[in-house]
């Protein structure tokens, strides 16, 4: 039987956590945490009432949800959303702006991922590769959308102002050490975004897009590859704004960016680096936070440290020329530390993990939790959810212990953790995804049929248990989930339907319109907030 310690109690009750303030979540007031706080303390040795009645696992080309829930298609791929612009490819992150406070009226962040085996649909064979290339690189990098509820349902509005592409042609600028630096052929302004894979959203209520997987696209196009791999920030409000690259958070295969504060208002941000045997890392600023300055708070990501985590020790070792002297063994200015935060960290004994992408701060008590998808050379087929409790609660510490949260596999019921999402309860919503090549196959992932989507409570008898609640289309990963608010709408990423197609005219999926396979975003309905 777990017991609550005075300590957690402490944590819970706001007593010195500022972490809690700006959870990646959005659970942004102490009056919210404090009623959580009760509600764990109180039920932690209950059963946590699952919000739905659990599906089971399903090969059905449909995205699947329990009784009581639907959905409306708000954004398919090559969708006209306003301003001369379509949505683009493979969409992944999605990030809700409220306007004016509304839960059913507001901006969407989309993030557009890759390619790959879409291409199939995305213009003929014959196409001339120059055309090929235009059509790839503007279907890449970010939407931003207006939508609203209307009678019940979701749709896009068009006559909007606000509506706008992110491509891979989209200049933007740097910010940082790298800025100007050798290791960038001495640029202050790159060429586009794509490999847009997850993210996050910032305090003073903008996107950071993380670039991911960028290197195939940008051998394939000519590209500089150390003008990608970094964490962007774009402005969804203004759309003459121009989006930043914030070299400070270093470069690699970004999963995601989970922002938080320290107990004395450093902006803290967490990362994974989502490849086999890769780290963990985070940031901590230099200044502190002032929610006055309001935007000016972006440039609390030009200046600080980057550390990346020793499981071994519970340390977090500074990437940084002055603070680790056995990096100027290897690189001559803190600029070439950042574009080859790979190999600095591996410098410096940092430890390889299985595949971290997305971690997510808990509204609760601060802790992050990282989702390790799997690392098949180490016999990790199924992955697990490993959670992060900082020296003192301090998001800021050096220190840290760690536990293994859940783990996948076919007695937990999921596999392949990806995504992570905090509802104001404290719980975490899970997004699996499990390779398209290999699902509905004889094997491991047999069991698990297409991607799903899972509830795990984080504390109470039932903690750590996976409840599943979607199940994707044929061969889609489910991705990018955020709530509203009132957290009566879940919008769902739904990526890759149909991606082992290998003829058009016969493709393995044809969601969501009983046509060609479109990725797209849906508002799921039916939570009672």
């Amino acid at each position: 039987m777990e017991k609550i310690s005075r300590r957690q109690f402490m944590t819970y009750m706001g007593v010195g956590t500022a972490a809690l303030v700006g959870s990646a979540t959005g659970v942004n007031h102490l009056v919210e945490a404090k009623e959580t706080a009760k509600k764990v303390v109180g039920n932690n040795n209950k059963m946590v009432r699952v919000p739905f009645q659990p599906i089971d696992p399903t090969d059905k080309d449909d995205l699947v949800l329990p009784k009581g829930f639907s959905y409306d298609v708000i954004a398919a791929w090559g969708d006209d959303i306003g301003n001369g612009e379509t949505f683009g490819f493979n969409c992944d992150l999605t990030v809700y702006f409220p306007i004016n406070g509304s839960s059913s009226h507001g901006l969407l962040w989309v993030n557009h991922e890759y390619i790959g085996d879409g291409a199939l649909f995305l213009y003929p064979e014959n196409t001339p590769e120059a055309e090929k290339y235009r059509i790839e690189q503007y279907n890449l990098g970010g939407s931003v959308i207006e939508i609203r509820k209307v009678n019940g349902k979701w749709q896009l509005v068009k006559d909007t102002p606000y509506a706008r592409r992110i491509t891979a042609n989209t200049m933007i600028d740097l910010t940082g050490p790298a800025k100007g630096a050798a290791a960038v052929q001495s640029v202050s302004e790159v060429k586009g975004t794509f490999a847009n894979c997850s993210g996050g959203r910032t305090l003073w209520n903008t996107v950071l897009t993380c670039e991911e997987n960028f290197q195939y696209d940008a051998k394939r196009w000519g590209r500089n590859e150390t003008h990608y791999g970094w964490v962007v920030e774009v402005d969804p409000f203004h759309p003459k704004s121009k989006p930043k690259k914030h070299t400070a958070l270093g470069r690699f295969s970004h999963e995601n960016a989970a922002m938080t504060l320290s107990k004395d208002g450093h902006l803290v941000v967490y990362m994974g680096d989502d490849a086999s045997d890769e780290h963990f890392y985070k940031y901590i600023s230099d200044g502190k936070y002032v929610k006055e300055n309001k935007h000016d708070n972006s440039r609390l990501l030009e200046k600080g440290t980057l550390y990346v985590a020793d499981l071994s020790r519970g340390r977090w070792i500074p990437l940084d020329l002055e603070q680790s002297p056995a990096l100027k063994e290897k690189f001559s200015d803190q600029g070439e530390v950042l574009v080859h935060s790979r190999e600095a960290a591996k410098h410096l004994g940092a430890t390889p993990l299985d595949r971290p992408e997305d971690v997510e701060v808990s509204p609760v008590d601060g802790s992050a939790y990282l989702a390790l998808t799997n690392n098949t050379k180490h016999g990790n087929y199924y992955g697990q959810i490993l959670r992060f409790i900082e020296e003192g609660d301090d998001a800021a510490a050096t220190a840290f212990t760690f536990e293994v949260f859940a783990v996948g596999g076919p007695q937990s019921g999921f596999a392949c953790p990806d995504n992570l999402h905090f509802d104001k309860e404290g719980h975490l919503w899970v997004f699996c995804d499990i390779s398209s090549s290999k699902q509905n196959k004889e094997g491991a992932y047999e069991s698990f049929k297409n991607n799903g989507a899972f509830f795990i409570p984080t504390y109470g008898k039932n903690k750590g248990m996976a409840y599943q609640f979607a199940s994707g289309p044929v061969h889609s990963e489910m991705t990018g989930p955020w709530f509203t608010p009132d957290e009566e709408t879940l919008f769902i990423a739904v990526q890759h339907p149909g991606e082992e197609s290998v003829d058009r005219h016969h493709p393995t999926s044809r969601w969501p319109r009983g046509e060609k396979p479109q990725a797209s975003v849906v508002a799921v309905r039916g939570f009672k907030g």
